[in-house]
């Protein structure tokens, strides 16, 4: 496969901030978007290899992998990964234990990865070999977390039962345990097996309980990032991100739509018509009142500035729009059927054009 430079791709610079990938992506996504350009296959693989180009250097581990290996980012792995492999191997039935007749950490790799594949290239820039001997960070977690609308507006605390994948205590991540010996500035490993804690995975799957502050001024996916509340690693600096993903949950009458809040809002039709002032719910759970202006047909809409979701970082706030939906009634006595008959009689007497007109003039 051709090697493609993901820089060139966004056409930034290899310093770029998230802030400028971020940028650069949307302005290209815009432009070769396939509904921006249906039936244009050149502007179709364009961008295709924005969104790979934008999967890679949007991921700080992947940024970190591919601006180390360049073509080979994805091929190349890591030290510790390499011994996981191992640790798996074994616990597969591939070998429990190994031994080492006074062999050093070179040969135990050149040994047992030199045939698994991946990531094992002799000649490599660390020490003959290709793979860093810098300890790893952490995974990072993803989650959702489903908040009321109520909460949105005016934000809250939330606790989370998540599943962490933390660091075997035990191996210390490596996937196996080992006796070994220094001589000098050799690391010397005598026999290997794998961890009997995680059996050579390297991380343990536990459980956590976050308390997690929801700002107010949340919309839906909203994406919240708490450092070090991932994965844990071997020093508190390799700790994983926790990224919590926003959805807000359904509140009807009420519906969303960015930081606006919309809802329907029933009026009579002598209310309408003559103008009232009613009580409609808003959505952090209390009551307004609202002013319908004589005339009022159904589609009107009522809107309360800067009353919906409110502002976050350089966000302006939303509105709150109430819609009219102007109702008939149903259900008059015979004194209220006479009177609605007056009112007709009297407006057809007066000349009032039929509602139709426009309609019939057409056919």
């Amino acid at each position: 496969m051709e090697f493609r430079d993901y820089y060139k791709v966004l056409g930034i610079e290899r310093g770029a901030s998230e802030a400028d990938i971020k940028s650069a992506y949307r302005k290209l996504a815009r432009k070769f978007h396939p509904d921006v350009n249906p039936g244009n296959k050149e502007a179709e693989q364009k961008f295709k290899e924005i969104n790979e180009a934008y999967q890679v250097l949007s991921d700080p581990a992947k940024r970190k992998k591919y601006d180390e290996l360049g073509a080979d980012w994805e091929r190349g792995i890591s030290q510790e990964e390499m011994m996981r492999r191992y640790a798996r191997e074994a616990a597969a039935g591939r070998g429990g234990e190994a031994h080492f007749a006074g062999g050093d950490f070179s040969d135990f790799f050149e040994q047992f990865f030199g045939g698994l594949g991946g990531g094992f290239r002799p000649g490599g820039p660390r020490g003959g070999f290709g793979f860093s001997s810098e300890p790893v960070r952490a995974p990072d977690l993803r989650a959702e977390v489903l908040v009321s609308l109520r909460d949105a507006i005016k934000g809250a605390r939330r606790r989370l039962e998540l599943m962490a994948q933390d660091e075997c205590a035990t191996c210390g991540g490596s996937g196996m345990t080992t006796t070994e010996q220094r001589q000098g500035k050799t690391r010397v490993i005598h026999s290997a097996s794998p961890c009997p804690t995680c059996r050579g995975a390297g991380v343990l799957a536990t459980p956590r309980a976050l308390e997690v502050t929801i700002p107010a001024g949340v919309t839906d996916g909203t994406q919240l990032r708490l450092r070090g509340q991932g994965g844990r690693g071997p020093r508190p600096e390799l700790n994983g991100d926790l990224f919590l993903t926003i959805r807000i949950e359904e509140q009807p009458p009420f519906a969303v739509s960015g930081r606006d809040i919309r809802a329907e809002l029933p009026a009579w039709d002598y209310e309408a018509a003559l103008g009232a002032e009613v009580t409609a719910p808003t959505p952090d759970g209390g009551r307004i009142a609202l002013k319908i202006p004589a005339g009022s047909q159904t589609g009107r809409t009522l809107r309360l500035r800067g009353r919906g979701i409110p502002a976050r970082g350089k966000e302006t706030p939303g509105d709150l729009l109430y819609e009219l939906k102007v109702l008939a009634p149903t259900d008059m006595t015979a004194d209220e059927r006479a009177l609605m008959q007056q009112l007709a009689d009297r407006r057809k007497a007066r000349g009032v054009s039929d509602p139709r007109i426009e309609m019939l003039g057409r056919s």
